[in-house]
């Protein structure tokens, strides 16, 4: 129970079904401020909650007036002494029987991957002298889902950072402090022979992953449609029923999503097909009824039979939907356009004919035309300013809903003087040959061949080669050799392609575990929409 803002209700959501706690014999589930008081002596009460000093006041009127038999308190992280002293105070009824630390204070949405669902996760642009309140609040914030997912493991890690990031910088050492100093013996766990490695970067170090169209299905889903805590709202799908209107896609609970999640769209409609005739035949055989011994298997597998048919009916108008969004806005076009410019050596003069061209089809939609202009501004920064200003008056001169200036403020904010890592190969000689040999290996799908910045971090971790003067350590806990469990945390927000990545890495069991984790996970309506409110902060400064 949580006052629903804080959101611990997620927190259970995205790892239990409902179904799931109906079997552990949960029948009630409400946040702490509900307004129900209807007295029920009859029942336990299980408290799930951040420990908040707000939430800690929830409490302690609840048991100065308890409604339940019983009080099983659990704090999702540490609990400060003057919270449980208050909490014992207010205990007149002696209704509490127990309370404990049990440290899940994020967003489990995949088993490699979590967030932390920060509301304002644009305040990770502003600098800390802009708006020191916010911003300290929000590296609080990463500080205490960190140190929950490392108390989770039971580790202490060593601790790098992203040189060019104060605010990376800032929450590695918050992270080293507590770890370190102020709760050092909570972290005392056993020794191993290599500590796991906690790395804090920054999404501006690689903007372009979170402006791209996705094709491959979870990353897909999230930037067509949108999904929140595992759940996607497709209200705006054609002829859905209200059942239907939100569906769960949880790689824990859905065994074909399980399957299919990382699968690229062309293959995933042959499979979905593949699930619709097994369905069918299923059908079939369920009607041929003509004995009790088959009434009796009918009955017995009906629940199952009921289970499919939800599973078959969410993914079908899932992937309907999202066909009828390709078609509509063009997708294939705009983004065979957005994979040459994040990834192929495209030249200035192919790419700039190739936008504006592009900008010139007036059925293209205003995010798609942004994030083409945003592309191309990252790609050729240094390069004759003179054609980027058309393509910011052309988006000026038919934009509503976004306003031009947003490209410069991403290039204020993730232009290559601000970025540590090698975003388009070019820097460093492995990674110019690593592009040439894929370019002459050739890629499968010509939709899916972007790699995100995170896979040369991961590979370069892998390696050995992540390099101290781009990613130093945190005091004097220097790691040697390579690390067996890394923990990646991106402030400003993951993607659902780094999750992929990362999930690519863990399948290939090359002796390194790596989990992802980050503000919020982004798709680029997100991703622009923090780009706006930085670029109207930072007006209103001027003003």
């Amino acid at each position: 129970m949580e006052p629903k803002r804080l959101r611990q209700v997620s927190i259970i959501s995205v790892v239990f079904s409902q179904s799931e706690l109906l079997q552990k014999e949960v029948f009630l589930v409400e946040t702490i401020e509900s307004a129900a008081k209807e007295s029920m002596t009859h029942l336990k009460a299980v408290c799930f909650l951040r420990p908040t000093s707000e939430n800690i006041q929830h409490m302690k009127r609840v048991i100065n007036n308890p409604r339940f038999g019983e009080y099983h308190l659990y704090f999702s992280n540490v609990l400060k002494n003057s919270h449980i002293q208050i909490l014992g105070d207010a205990d007149e009824h002696e209704v509490v029987q127990q309370v404990q630390e049990f440290y899940a204070d994020f967003l489990a949405i995949d088993p490699y991957h979590f967030t932390l669902n920060l509301p304002s996760n644009h305040v990770y642009m502003l600098p800390a002298v802009f708006d020191p309140p916010s911003v300290q609040q929000i590296c609080d914030r990463m500080v205490e889902g960190i140190s929950a997912v490392f108390l989770a493991l039971k580790r202490r890690p060593a601790i790098r950072y992203q040189r060019t990031s104060e605010i990376s910088r800032r929450v590695a050492n918050e992270v080293a402090r507590l770890m370190y100093e102020e709760e050092s013996p909570l972290f005392d766990f056993r020794r191993t022979e290599m500590s796991p490695l906690l790395l804090v970067i920054d999404r501006r170090d690689d903007p372009v992953t979170p402006l791209l169209n996705q094709w491959t299905y979870q990353a897909m889903v999230h930037e067509l449609i949108g999904i929140k805590d595992n759940k996607v709202n497709i209200k705006e799908a054609s002829k859905t029923d209200k059942e239907q209107q939100e569906v769960v896609l949880s790689s824990e609970q859905d065994s074909f999503f399980k399957a299919n999640m990382f699968e690229n769209f062309g293959d995933l409609g042959m499979n979905i097909k593949r699930m619709v005739d097994e369905f069918q035949q299923k059908g079939k055989s369920n009607q041929n009824i003509q004995t009790l011994e088959d009434m009796a298997k009918f009955v017995e597998h009906y629940p199952e039979y009921r289970k499919m048919h939800g599973n078959v009916s969410k993914h079908v108008t899932m992937v309907t939907e999202m066909s009828r969004i390709v078609d509509e806005r063009k997708l294939m076009s705009v983004s065979q356009i957005e994979q040459d410019l994040a990834c192929n050596n495209v030249g200035q003069a192919a790419a700039f004919e190739a936008v504006m061209n592009e900008l010139n089809n007036d059925n293209m939609l205003e995010i798609d035309r942004l994030r083409l202009v945003m592309l191309y501004a990252l790609r050729f920064e240094k390069e004759n300013p003179q054609q980027l200003e058309l393509f910011v008056n052309k988006l000026a001169s038919r934009s509503i809903m976004y306003k031009p200036g947003l490209v410069y403020t991403l290039l204020k904010q993730a232009g290559t003087d601000k970025r540590t890592g090698d975003l388009y190969g070019n820097r460093d000689l492995f990674n110019r040959a690593r592009n040439m040999a894929r370019g002459l290996k050739g890629i499968e799908n010509v939709y899916t061949q972007h790699q995100p910045l995170l896979y040369q971090t991961i590979e370069s971790i892998v390696k050995g080669r992540l390099r101290d003067i781009d990613y130093p350590f945190v005091g004097n806990h220097f790691q040697h050799g390579r690390p067996q469990d890394v923990v990646i945390f991106i402030v400003g927000g993951s993607t659902y392609e780094e999750a992929r990545t990362v999930a690519m890495q863990n399948a290939a069991n090359n002796g390194t575990r790596v989990i992802l984790g980050g503000s919020v996970v982004l798709n680029s309506a997100k991703f622009l929409a923090d780009l706006e409110d930085i670029q109207r902060l930072g007006r209103a400064s001027v003003i």
